[in-house]
């Protein structure tokens, strides 16, 4: 878990894949929060002062900025449905102060063109995020405020942390040297046929009608479960008579990964649940289903289309080669490099509780 964890919080250094820093399917707690939430760090540094917990050379830890990061890791992992295990806590603690050193020893290094180039990528990962998704930039703010507010933090901090990640990427490509022909991209792309099949996939609506109660996941009374069979009943009806089938999703579904977008996935076999997935694959393009029945309740769905299977060709995957090998070089390296910059900065930690042998971003503890 500890390891997840971590790799999840430094892969957005060189990712720069929005979604993944985003996490666009909030828990149900996340939804029910409504309003701002209170900051665990506000209330501390009001009681007790933002204490510095490491200093060197260019660099400052405060206790607000540990707390504001620990709060998002632990926000993310929630609305994956995850828990970090209490026996692991203090070994991430100490993880995190060590990568928010090395995330500003960092910055540090970063030129202006490095700069530049991380604000730049930002606007294009944030564009492409939100073609891809099919959403208005309205459905997409809705989506990002959630979000936001159950990790605490303000749309400002928030976009400063993507550009300041992606910025990193930049410099430590700069830094290190890193570069990746054609001709190498190539030859992975030739020797690694299977990792550029894409299976067959189906781009599928539903309604989700859920049977267990929101507040603590269990199975509803069976009068309940039957006052939700005849709504759906009555969904299905006025689908099937033509009615737009993304409006009843936005109206009706209590699945809150996709009402906002019409009920919409694209997904190949083995990601869903088996009653969902076979229904979906046995449908003809704009044909609905008959209600389905899963663990989650009651949907409907509808197939807008089929997707064979096929090899993407290299032109269209050639950028992508080029950013993963560019990442494994930068990974060889990483370690070592920031502890230089630790070493060069003095870097000192002043919290007892927070002192770790100091290894780099991503190591695992």
């Amino acid at each position: 878990m500890i390891h997840q964890t971590m790799r999840l919080f430094w892969a957005a250094l060189f990712a720069a894949l929005l979604a993944a820093s985003v996490g666009f399917r909030p828990s149900a707690a996340a939804q029910a929060a409504g309003g701002a939430v209170s900051k665990p760090a506000d209330k501390i540094t009001e009681l007790f002062g933002d204490a510095v917990l490491a200093r060197g050379k260019g660099v400052e830890i405060k206790r607000s900025e540990f707390d504001t990061a620990l709060m998002s890791i632990k926000a993310n992992a929630a609305a994956q449905g995850r828990n970090i295990p209490p026996e692991f806590m203090s070994t991430l603690e100490r993880q995190v102060l060590n990568d928010l050193i090395g995330m500003q020893l960092l910055l540090n290094k970063a030129s202006a063109a490095d700069k530049t180039r991380g604000r730049e990528q930002f606007e294009t990962s944030f564009q492409k995020f939100k073609t891809d998704s099919n959403v208005t930039d309205a459905e997409y703010e809705e989506r990002l405020a959630l979000q936001l507010r159950a990790q605490g933090l303000s749309r400002e901090q928030w976009e400063k942390q993507r550009v300041d990640q992606m910025t990193v990427g930049f410099t430590l490509e700069r830094e290190l040297k890193v570069s990746v022909s054609d001709a190498e991209a190539r030859k992975f792309y030739d020797d690694n046929p299977s990792r550029f099949e894409k299976p067959e996939m189906v781009r599928a609506s539903h309604i989700l009608l859920s049977t267990r109660d929101a507040g603590t996941g269990t199975d509803l009374p069976e009068a309940k479960k039957q006052e939700k069979r005849k709504q759906m009943e009555a969904i299905l009806k006025r689908a099937r008579a033509g009615e737009d089938f993304a409006k009843l999703a936005k109206e009706f579904s209590e699945d809150p990964g996709s009402k906002d977008t019409g009920g919409e996935y694209t997904f190949p076999r083995g990601q869903m649940v088996p009653a969902f997935e076979s229904a979906a694959f046995s449908l003809s393009p704009n044909q609905i289903s008959d209600i389905v029945t899963t663990q989650f309740g009651y949907h409907i769905i509808k197939l807008s289309e089929k997707i064979p299977a096929r090899k993407l060709e290299f032109a269209r995957v050639a950028d992508e080669v080029k950013d993963g090998l560019k990442q494994q070089e930068i990974q060889k390296h990483l370690r070592d490099y920031v502890e230089q910059l630790k070493a060069e900065a003095g870097v000192e930690i002043l919290d007892e509780k927070l002192k770790m042998p100091l290894v780099g971003p991503g190591a695992k503890p």
